[in-house]
């Protein structure tokens, strides 16, 4: 095995991996020309009292449905975490260059989701899969571009799962028929492409 990342073998390993660490795994290519990868992991509150709590905070769900009639601004995705009973924990994001040795900034960024009920083993395999994003967008999606070209990095954590993206600058390229020909040849990836 080696030490350096970019004597690593490609062949969609790093999507093969974020395929199996998530629940969700999902590419657009925006109309402002950039790349937006999001990945989702459902998981149990690791806190029975604190779930309580946040549940008692659920409880004004009718009361905050009907305030927000009043907000000309409410967007759909909010509309939308309301209609799946989510409840917004915390939302952090990181723009950083594109260079792998940013990596040690994106670990100690993903620190302060330590003190959220998420279980370690989630924690851990949502920051296994984000950090892959993010190298295939420095290796890849970005080779060839200036360090200086952004990736911006985002975490949502709701009550029952986590929205992770990587947004970046590079080509768009076929997603899904990547995603299948890894699937297609690896028979213990079964899982269903959306």
């Amino acid at each position: 095995m080696t030490d350096n990342i970019d004597e690593l073998p490609d062949g969609g390993r790093g999507l093969q991996l974020m395929w199996l660490l998530t629940d969700e795994l999902n590419y657009i290519h925006t109309c402002t020309h950039q790349n937006c990868l999001l990945l989702v992991k459902n998981y149990q509150q690791k806190n029975l009292a604190q779930s309580q709590k946040l549940n008692k905070i659920s409880n004004l769900k009718p009361v905050t449905d009907f305030l927000s009639r009043f907000n000309k601004f409410n967007n759909s995705q909010e509309n939308l975490q309301k209609s799946r009973g989510d409840l917004l924990l915390k939302k952090i994001d990181l723009t950083v260059n594109t260079d792998l040795n940013a990596l040690p900034q994106v670990l100690q960024w993903y620190e302060q989701l330590e003190q959220l009920p998420i279980p370690q083993k989630t924690l851990d395999e949502c920051k296994l899969a984000h950090v892959e994003g993010f190298t295939n967008a420095v290796r890849h999606a970005h080779k060839g571009m200036p360090t200086e070209t952004p990736i911006k990095l985002e975490v949502i954590v709701f009550n029952k799962r986590l929205e992770m993206k990587v947004v970046d600058y590079g080509q768009p390229f076929d997603f899904k028929a990547k995603l299948r020909e890894i699937l297609t040849s690896k028979s213990t990836l079964s899982r269903k492409i959306s």
